[in-house]
């Protein structure tokens, strides 16, 4: 019997040393939806390393936070802005001490590629004459960071009581590109990234820096659920090789337009 006992021993240390290791999970990634292209190749710079390959999720800055206060399972975060970071760390959900500016962005307006638009967008602008009797897409000016940038320049440049009534306000910066993209509005209020990536939709002029709030992409640690991979991805995030590619896909170091 004690020979079975150790045969049977012998058969389960067997199977165990033929079976594959259970996989570690991916860092997952909440980012505005502004750094999709830009974090996907990162992503794939990472990876090239020898690491796990992250799991990405992209949305609003906005639908982030809020799925990260109800308990989403995120190791790191990247806002579109700074009020979306600040929501976080009021709540103590993100590591203040992991907290580092990635990136700068510019504000635009965009047509669809076929039917191309000059316009100024400075202090003499006539904004009843913007796009008039058309309509323009942006997000959310209540919580999509884009959004608020877009109503902070154009309240600075006296044109948001003309263009309020006309906004098509969008869940995400991309949504609002892709209505764009679509020819179903005449315009939209995007970042310089977004549109660069679409051959859909041409810059019709970009709004002076001074015009709304610097344009910043805070990144955490989300306290609690960094482990030390997501630590060792977030130091690459914010290293010179992410930088680089950052600055391909026409991001700006922090706080430099």
């Amino acid at each position: 019997m004690r020979a079975l006992r150790l045969v049977a021993a012998s058969l389960v240390l067997a199977a165990a040393a033929v079976l594959p290791a259970r996989a570690a999970p991916p860092v997952v990634v909440f980012a505005a939806a502004s750094l999709t292209n830009a974090f996907e190749e990162i992503g794939r710079a990472w990876t090239a390393l020898g690491h796990r390959v992250p799991k990405f999720s992209f949305a609003a800055s906005s639908t982030l936070a809020k799925q990260i206060e109800q308990g989403a399972p995120a190791g790191i975060f990247a806002s579109a802005d700074e009020a979306w970071m600040d929501y976080l760390a009021a709540r103590k959900l993100v590591e203040a001490d992991s907290r580092r500016d990635l990136a700068s962005n510019s504000l635009v307006v965009v047509v669809p590629a076929d039917r191309p638009a000059t316009v100024a967008l400075d202090a003499s602008t006539d904004f009843s004459k913007f796009f008039a009797g058309q309509r323009i897409a942006t997000g959310d000016p209540a919580h999509v960071p884009v959004g608020r940038y877009a109503e902070q320049a154009l309240r600075n440049l006296g044109g948001w009581d003309a263009v309020a009534p006309r906004l098509v306000r969008a869940e995400s910066v991309r949504a609002a590109l892709a209505f764009v993209e679509r020819g179903e509005v005449g315009a939209g209020i995007v970042y310089s990234t977004d549109a660069a990536i679409s051959s859909k939709v041409k810059v019709a002029g970009a709004f002076p820096a001074r015009s709304h709030n610097a344009i910043v992409y805070p990144i955490a640690a989300v306290a609690g659920r960094a482990d030390d991979e997501a630590r060792a991805l977030l130091a690459f995030l914010a290293g010179p090789e992410a930088r680089a590619i950052l600055r391909r896909h026409g991001f700006t170091d922090p706080k430099v337009q």
